[in-house]
């Protein structure tokens, strides 16, 4: 059986000098690379929207749209937050140095370039944002609610649905933002300082929402990992009926089978006949296309996790 062919990385090289889109051109083409072009940050934005590099090699000083600007734009970007953007200046001041860091980009080279370093510099961006993208993708489809925090307690990235929930939680639109609600940052940022041995939980009341906080590892320098559960009155019967397509009732008779409830009892917390949660349990095999209480349990437990 042939060998699978090695995928070749993409680099998008946004630079208005011809000279120095032709140099690095042959110099990553004849590194492996497959290499795009974009002659000013506008072009760069409407590229992005078609493909979506592996990484960018960003002109720090061009006209209309500089780098710098370009830069935060394309991290305002969900789509394009993980793709590293290494800047090249022929400024070696300090203060440009760390606009094109504050921007958002991970690294600089210096005009001239020196190809070896540059060559260098690509390889280790490119797999260390392989590895991140790959470890947060992993985590984004099992569709769990996981937020990573720093050492103050402040958000670094979470899962697509912890977002909606802290969104909403919080009422605040980006959870990324820098002012995350103290009342949060302040008890995390408590378990950061003397991380657990084990799994340990703390609790959130928010008005009528009530978060548990576990904390599962530190997951890298000054990178602390935590699943979040919604423990607010209702919320778990509301998560079964979205994600599973079920009636409120539905969803009611489902959630008290997974904590390993009797219909008898179900009927007595629910203030319904036995006979009725029956007829509740055999609509929710049939939409979850299972044919009994452990599996339909088993569908509950992961879709809540």
């Amino acid at each position: 059986m042939a060998d699978a062919p090695k995928r070749r990385d993409i680099v998008l090289v946004v630079d208005d000098a011809p000279d120095t889109l032709s140099f690095l051109t042959d110099t990553l083409e004849g590194a492996g690379v497959t290499v795009l072009i974009a002659t000013d940050g506008a072009s760069c934005l409407e590229l992005v929207d078609q493909i979506t590099p592996h990484l960018i090699l960003m002109d720090a000083m061009m006209p209309g749209i500089d780098g710098f600007e370009t830069c935060r734009q394309l991290k305002q970007d969900k789509g394009l937050q993980h793709v590293p953007v290494v800047f090249m200046t022929g400024l070696g001041d300090t203060e440009h140095v760390l606009e094109g860091l504050k921007a958002g980009g991970v690294d600089y080279v210096t005009k001239p370039i020196v190809v070896e370093e540059l060559l260098a510099r690509i390889r280790v961006h490119l797999a260390n944002a392989r590895v991140a993208h790959g470890s947060q993708m992993a985590l984004d489809a099992t569709g769990r609610f996981l937020l990573a925090v720093d050492g103050d307690g402040q958000p670094l990235w979470c899962t697509p649905r912890a977002e909606q929930l802290l969104a909403d939680v919080f009422a605040i639109e980006q959870v990324e933002a820098p002012h995350f609600p103290d009342i949060a940052s302040e008890r995390l940022a408590r378990v950061c300082r003397e991380p657990p041995a084990t799994q340990s939980a703390f609790f959130l009341n928010i008005d009528d929402r009530r978060l548990e906080f576990t904390f599962i590892s530190a997951t890298g320098d000054n990178e602390f990992l935590f699943r979040i559960h919604d423990l607010s009155p209702g919320r778990e019967e509301a998560m079964l009926q979205e994600l599973l397509q079920l009636t409120r009732r539905e969803a009611e008779v489902l959630l008290w089978i997974s904590r390993g409830k009797a219909n008898r009892e179900i009927s007595a917390i629910l203030d319904i006949s036995p006979r009725t949660v029956n007829k509740h349990l055999e609509q929710v095999f049939e939409k979850l296309e299972v044919d009994n209480r452990a599996a339909a349990a088993a569908r509950a437990v992961r879709a809540l996790s």
